[in-house]
């Protein structure tokens, strides 16, 4: 009987693990494919530009704190990032618009992941039994991936996008995100933080969860 729940257990954790580095390469390609529409071809000459997952992995990032989170403490905290985009804002046209929608394209490409997947799981929720539990965890995990990274907290995405709406300088930016992953650390295990975070990934979910619904009637 231990064995049958290990052998669950280790499917489950397998197959969240693979959404999981899929999610995280797509949101960091949509960066670099951006960025490079937008006439930087710095992620281009770093061999960004491809949905290969080789090249968006971090070994500690993508590998090592995710397995860990996800076998050693199940149901616990997921935590885990791709190797970072490298982008040369002089080279836009329009800095500071293109920086943006360069920001912006990692978060929008995991709620457009959440789209697809509320819509080929309502689709295909009758056809096999575990189709709602795969495509649900496909979306619950691209929306906390996007809510995660539009944190306003610097090297964040919401950190750039919050550098430009106040006005911030590069300098305290970059001084803020040297602390930021402590800040987080300690954040999102204060149970208020939870609260919050919960609440604003229910809230963004909830379209997903209609559209999966609607269309698996």
């Amino acid at each position: 009987m231990d064995s049958a729940i290990d052998l669950v257990q280790l499917r489950q954790g397998l197959i969240f693990y693979l959404i999981f580095v899929v999610s995280i390469c797509i949101h960091e390609w949509a960066h670099a494919f951006m960025a490079d529409k937008l006439g930087d071809h710095t992620p281009s000459a770093q061999g960004r530009v491809t949905l290969n997952p080789l090249a968006h992995m971090d070994m500690f990032g993508t590998v090592i704190f995710p397995l860990v989170c996800i076998f050693a403490f199940p149901g616990g905290i997921l935590f885990g990032w791709g190797k970072p985009v490298m982008i040369n804002i002089s080279n836009f046209q329009h800095r500071k618009r293109d920086e943006l929608l360069t920001t912006i394209a990692g978060p929008f490409s995991n709620l457009a992941l959440a789209l697809l997947a509320a819509i080929a799981g309502g689709l295909l929720a009758g056809s096999a039994s575990r189709t709602i539990e795969l495509f649900g965890m496909m979306i619950t995990l691209n929306v906390v991936l996007a809510v995660f990274n539009l944190l306003p907290l610097p090297p964040l995405d919401g950190g750039t996008v919050m550098k430009h709406a106040v006005g911030m300088s590069d300098e305290t930016y970059f001084r803020i995100a040297q602390w930021s992953w402590l800040v987080l650390l300690v954040a999102i295990n204060l149970p208020p933080v939870q609260y919050g975070l919960r609440f604003i990934m229910g809230l963004v979910s909830l379209p997903f969860v209609m559209i999966f619904q609607m269309l698996a009637r």
